[in-house]
């Protein structure tokens, strides 16, 4: 075995992090749906889990200059998919996601993801000036601005909301000047409160409003903000413990082993419970980040500091949305919320992490 592929040289504290933060997610969800008709939904975890570590260590093997070397065609085949699934996608929750079966499906846009980390990393690599300039930050923009529109018609607009971290961190690594920044501030403070009114959705509105007030609607779009932050609330220091928690078990918290699984987390493992799952997260993205920095080139760097960017900010939306910092906008918390495609996706980064981490040595 060539020596930058030796056992020796994985991140195993990454891979520990990764199956303690899962093993925490199994518990919760198994809590969560106790007695529910949800109550398989633990094992089908644990079944995505086992997909992920498989597709992790393909992602590992795999050399990253050959992904790299495919981005067009990656970048094609994701629009044509998500455009396919305006067509042949199965609505659910009054939105159209996902391709497959009620039994089997996958939500594409949760591997475009994957796709767009890619092509900034090759982009900004293939840059031949040392400073970003506006027409490669106008190419960029629309590059992943088409693929984000067709997410957020779908409608799903956390996911699209994910991408924009992704070319943030590519424009703040590649060096940008302060002026396109201020610029693109102005566009932004002039196109959202029309995309206010023409873009979002009714439900998307209410939940923007429950965000700054959730009492408006205590019973509609503000429920969910409300009952979570009381169930966060009832975990106090050391929390109520596994399946006793009075919010997730009298169902008051809506799908708790999903987007809310924080929620439920909190209230039955408290503030103690909540500080080490955040520690580990933590050490987690610190640990990509020191992948990013040993890097063998631009595009490791590029590509392990893409996939930081785009794992904390599910994290800090999520977090945020629970406890009521965030609008609630559908994020799921990475490797604890129950769903296949979001876990096999986030293997699927942390795999590319990895495997710029075995290449650090290779000249």
């Amino acid at each position: 075995m060539p020596a930058y592929r030796s056992l020796r040289d994985l991140d195993w504290l990454m891979l520990a992090l990764v199956a303690a933060i899962c093993a925490l997610g199994v518990l919760q969800i198994f809590s969560a749906t106790y007695d529910t008709h949800y109550a398989d939904a633990w094992w089908k975890q644990l079944i995505w889990i086992a997909a992920g570590f498989i597709a992790m260590w393909i992602a590992t093997l795999v050399d990253y200059h050959t992904l790299l070397g495919q981005v067009p065609v990656l970048y094609v085949l994701s629009v044509v998919t998500l455009g396919a699934t305006f067509v042949l996608g199965m609505t659910a929750f009054g939105s159209r996601r996902w391709i497959g079966t009620a039994t089997y499906h996958i939500q594409v846009s949760e591997f475009v993801k994957i796709v767009l980390v890619l092509l900034v990393a090759r982009y900004m690599t293939e840059l031949k000036s040392e400073q970003l300039q506006l027409s490669d930050l106008l190419k960029l923009a629309g590059l992943i601005g088409l693929p984000m529109i067709m997410v957020m018609l779908q409608p799903d607009l956390g996911t699209a909301l994910t991408f924009i971290p992704i070319l943030l961190v590519g424009v703040f690594l590649a060096g940008f000047r302060w002026q396109y920044a201020v610029a693109i501030l102005v566009i932004v403070a002039v196109v959202a409160p029309a995309s206010y009114y023409l873009v979002l959705k009714d439900y998307q509105r209410a939940r923007l409003i429950s965000f700054i007030d959730p009492s408006q609607d205590p019973k509609g779009s503000g429920y969910q903000v409300i009952q979570s932050k009381i169930a966060v609330g009832s975990g106090a220091l050391w929390g109520r413990g596994v399946t006793k928690g009075t919010q997730t078990q009298g169902r008051f918290l809506p799908v708790p082993h999903k987007d809310f699984i924080f929620s439920a987390f909190a209230e039955e493992h408290g503030f103690v419970g909540v500080i080490v799952a955040l520690g580990m997260y933590f050490v987690l993205l610190m640990q990509i980040v020191e992948n990013a920095q040993t890097a063998p080139d631009r595009a490791g760097t590029y590509l392990c500091m893409g996939i930081a960017a785009v794992m904390l900010f599910h994290v800090l939306v999520n977090v945020g949305m629970v406890v009521g910092r965030m609008p609630v906008t559908g994020i799921p918390l990475p490797l604890m919320s129950s769903g296949g495609s979001n876990i096999v996706a986030v293997f699927l980064m942390l795999g590319l992490a990895n495997n710029v981490r075995l290449r650090r040595f290779v000249n």
